[in-house]
């Protein structure tokens, strides 16, 4: 079956923006993206954006019922804040964990998600994350500083691997969670599985940098209380992380609030901003352009529920239009769109309007007003509107 949409403005991002621009979908793949005129359109979608589905490429979907119950901190205290996170996980049980997951899950189709990276506490989320009606990553999360927290570590997650590999929408990645609560073997045993990606949360407080510059500050007490310390297992430096990691598939960086705008970063490897978390823990201005300036991959995430008020990445977008109104509003939309895809090893399918890659797409309501199409996609004018969402080439009821 075949059918063409049209709207005010089509984004296909891989281009420029096409006033009243034409997509044309055959079964669940775009066949054109094309100019007006081009052909006649079967459904007018009227004052919308068409925009590629969003990506959200770092969530914990097993947070989604801690929304508004762990206050962030300020940047000092931020291992008080995951004192919280950890209190509260010990008061779930696994059916509150479930409904957790889809409840998040939920909110993340109804504001137009079709790719997700979920990290995954045990890997809780596959089956549902699966099922759902979204392409997706589950990150496998691996904890363990100690030698025998690191031998059960990975043997479950290597176990883990090997039973979800194949999967049509839904791929299985490794998380060694961090270098402060992973031990350097943890990241050493990720990369055998060479066809997978992985995520790593890195440079997200300073008490990270001065344990492993130093091995004191905050971080130091919060292992020794938890049981969780043991120094040999604390990988050398940021710096070694991202060496160890520049021949691995896709794998994503997470916060890198504190990483240097100097760092090497290779081609294989995608720092993931979360920008109202950031904000929330009151971190100074995220280096963020100065990576893009020098051509690494940049893309936006939401975190979890435990430190944002909502699972939107769009309005991720928007709170980055707010307070940096002169970065171009084109950058701005590929890093929820394709960069997420490209960082999560799904480009090939999604991420773009671009004719062989899945009908997916979101219509977003536009502003009743003239201006810059960037502009208006990015406006919260309509930030209470519905959007309308097509995945694999059907609309999403």
């Amino acid at each position: 079956m075949t059918r063409t949409l049209t709207a005010r403005w089509v984004f296909p991002v891989a281009g420029p923006p096409l006033e009243y621009g034409l997509v044309t979908i055959r079964d669940d793949k775009i066949e054109a993206v094309e100019p007006r005129g081009t052909r006649t359109a079967d459904e007018d979608l009227g004052n919308v954006a068409i925009i590629p589905g969003l990506v959200n490429p770092h969530t914990h979907l097993d947070l989604s019922g801690a929304r508004g119950l762990i206050p962030p901190t300020d940047p000092e205290h931020f291992t008080d804040w995951l004192k919280g996170v950890i209190a509260y996980r010990k008061t779930r049980t696994a059916e509150q964990v479930q409904a957790d997951i889809r409840g998040g899950l939920g909110e993340c189709l109804e504001y137009g998600t079709t790719l997700i990276g979920d990290i995954a506490s045990g890997g809780a989320s596959w089956e549902i994350v699966a099922e759902s009606p979204m392409r997706s990553v589950v990150f496998r999360e691996m904890l363990g500083l100690q030698n025998r927290r690191v031998v059960e570590s990975g043997g479950e997650a290597k176990k883990w691997m090997l039973n979800y590999i194949l999967h049509t929408t839904c791929r299985p990645g490794l998380s060694p969670h961090s270098p402060f609560s992973a031990s350097w073997k943890l990241i050493r045993m990720t990369q055998s599985f060479r066809t997978s990606p992985a995520a790593i949360h890195l440079a997200e407080s300073p008490a990270e940098i001065a344990l492993l510059e130093s091995q004191t500050g905050p971080f130091l007490s919060f292992l020794q209380e938890l049981d969780a310390w043991h120094p040999d297992g604390l990988s050398r430096s940021i710096e070694w992380v991202l060496w160890r990691t520049r021949r691995w598939p896709p794998v994503v960086f997470i916060h890198c609030n504190y990483l240097s705008p100097n760092s090497e970063i290779w081609p294989n490897q995608t720092i993931v901003y979360c920008p109202r978390t950031h904000a929330a823990f009151g971190h100074p201005p995220h280096p963020f352009r100065e990576f893009l300036n020098r051509g690494i991959r940049v893309c936006l995430g939401t975190d979890s529920l435990a430190s944002n008020p909502d699972l939107d990445i769009l309005a991720e977008a928007r709170f980055v239009h707010e307070r940096y109104l002169d970065f171009p509003g084109d950058r701005l939309l590929k890093m929820v769109t394709l960069s997420g895809a490209e960082a999560l090893g799904w480009a090939d399918e999604c991420g773009s309007l671009a004719p062989g890659k899945s009908a997916d797409l979101v219509a977003v309501p536009l502003p009743n007003r003239d201006g810059d199409p960037h502009e208006l996609v990015f406006s919260n004018e309509m930030a209470d509107a519905p959007r309308r969402t097509v995945f694999r080439g059907n609309w999403r009821s």
